[in-house]
């Protein structure tokens, strides 16, 4: 079997846990502060706020600039859930635009022509798949309407826009450390910015509202427990050294399944702009379903991102909006394994897997 994602932790993550264990802290504390502070300083952030997962980080965000009830915030309908949800567990509302038919990220024109019609707090650009939205153009509209941006970089550690890396960008931008991101420590998350006013907010808000710098048990705002374990942060601090080797065999692996998969497959973009880190190497056709069966026999993993696109969702009922370019992709994508221990021979299986199907 040839899985979708396969993460590797190895010797020396185990070793960095058993010294954590061995201190006795095995909850926030210095192992915590020097992942956020390494982190932050590997995307070119000032500020790094770690936190228990990526919808938490993205919670975190949120709150922390300052959005709440009758603050809107325009956002991709083609996105795990948890970039909506957590605009709404701030008590916010997402606005769904379009998207991008060939990068699959939030279409800028779409967002100007939401601008123009209605009030507008925030845009939270996703960089999907791990390529990095449409930031100069996203930005410009963010500048020209005086709107907040939050950056959901979830699945794009290491991507680049025009030479600069992702979670740089915005006014906030959130992390995801799940098992099956470029980079992991099981389950974790992690705020950005460059505005200690929100960093401090943030870091706040994850450990009940408390001050950060005061006394342990006066709390200034209602928060949350997001914090994340120093157990978590001793993984994520290998993780990361390791994260720009992983990147680079991710990049090889799609390129060799970019240039040997069937020209009727519609293979990813990487405009010249733009660094793909390719959490996941997404494929599209109108014989998704056919594909997705001839790999399942040969018994390779792939998966579909997403199936139904957020506003279509049972929980977003309450909006009614057609987005046809996103609900056409939500039929026609597939992910297949792109990830670092896939071998030269598992690349092989992969397109001949497909090739079969697609001249049958």
């Amino acid at each position: 079997m040839i899985p979708i994602a396969d993460p590797e932790l190895g010797e020396r993550e185990k070793e960095r846990v058993m010294d954590v264990l061995d201190s006795g802290q095995f909850a926030d504390g210095p192992e915590v502060r020097a992942f956020e502070e390494e982190f932050a300083d590997f995307c070119g952030a000032s500020h790094g706020v770690a936190t228990t997962n990526g919808t938490t980080a993205l919670h975190t965000a949120v709150e922390a600039l300052g959005l709440g009830p009758g603050d809107t915030v325009v956002t991709t309908p083609f996105s795990m859930i948890a970039s909506a949800n957590a605009i709404r567990l701030a008590g916010a509302e997402p606005i769904f635009a379009d998207i991008d038919p060939e990068t699959y990220t939030i279409d800028p024109h779409a967002v100007e022509a939401i601008v123009r019609e209605r009030d507008v707090d925030a845009i939270m650009p996703v960089h999907l798949y791990g390529l990095p939205a449409a930031m100069d153009h996203l930005l410009e509209i963010a500048d020209e309407n005086d709107l907040l941006v939050i950056e959901d970089a979830a699945q794009a550690h290491g991507a680049e826009f025009d030479g600069e890396r992702v979670g740089s960008f915005g006014d906030a931008a959130c992390f995801s450390f799940y098992p099956t991101k470029n980079m992991t420590t099981g389950e974790g998350g992690m705020v950005l910015t460059d505005d200690g006013d929100v960093a401090e907010r943030a870091a706040s808000f994850i450990n009940h509202g408390r001050d950060p710098d005061g006394d342990s048990y006066e709390h200034h705002a209602v928060g949350q427990n997001y914090r994340l374990t120093s157990v978590l942060a001793a993984i994520g601090r290998v993780q990361l050294d390791r994260l720009p080797e992983y990147n680079g065999t991710r990049r090889a692996n799609a390129e060799r399944l970019t240039d040997e998969l069937p020209d009727v497959i519609d293979t990813p973009v990487e405009p010249d702009d733009r660094r793909h880190v390719y959490h996941q190497y997404t494929i599209r056709s109108e014989h998704r379903d056919e594909i997705e069966a001839a790999l399942d026999a040969a018994e390779i993993g792939s998966g579909i991102y997403y199936p139904i696109p957020i506003h279509e969702q049972p929980a977003y009922s309450d909006i009614e909006r057609s987005l046809p370019v996103a609900e056409r992709a939500s039929r026609e994508v597939l992910s297949l394994p792109v990830h670092p221990n896939l071998s030269p021979s598992d690349l092989t299986d992969i397109v001949n897997a497909i090739a079969t199907e697609v001249v049958e």
